[in-house]
């Protein structure tokens, strides 16, 4: 029988295990602020877009920033959109008889 306080004998026992575990932590947060970041650009993209079915698979689907770099690249909408409430007006240009 092995005594409680012996941990060598523990299956995944490591010296480095905090130092692992500090790693581990880092990228799981490194890799949540990746995926947060790339989604809120991609979902804003595409609900400005009015591309329903993109907002819904970002939505929906996680795949750690993958999707969203795809669609960032490949698929949102290069120009400009414009709010159809905001109105958008040509210059008038005033020519004066002179």
């Amino acid at each position: 029988m092995l005594p409680y306080g012996d941990m060598h004998y523990f299956p995944f026992y490591s010296p480095y295990a905090p130092a692992l575990w500090g790693a581990l932590f880092s990228l799981v947060l490194i890799l949540v602020v990746w995926t947060v970041v790339l989604k809120g650009f991609a979902l804003w993209y595409a609900a400005r877009a009015g591309q329903t079915w993109w907002f819904v698979a970002l939505l929906v689907i996680n795949t750690v920033g993958i999707l969203e770099l795809v669609y960032l690249i490949w698929f949102r909408p290069k120009e400009p959109h414009h709010h159809p409430h905001k109105g958008h007006h040509a210059p008038t240009h005033h020519s004066s008889p002179e």
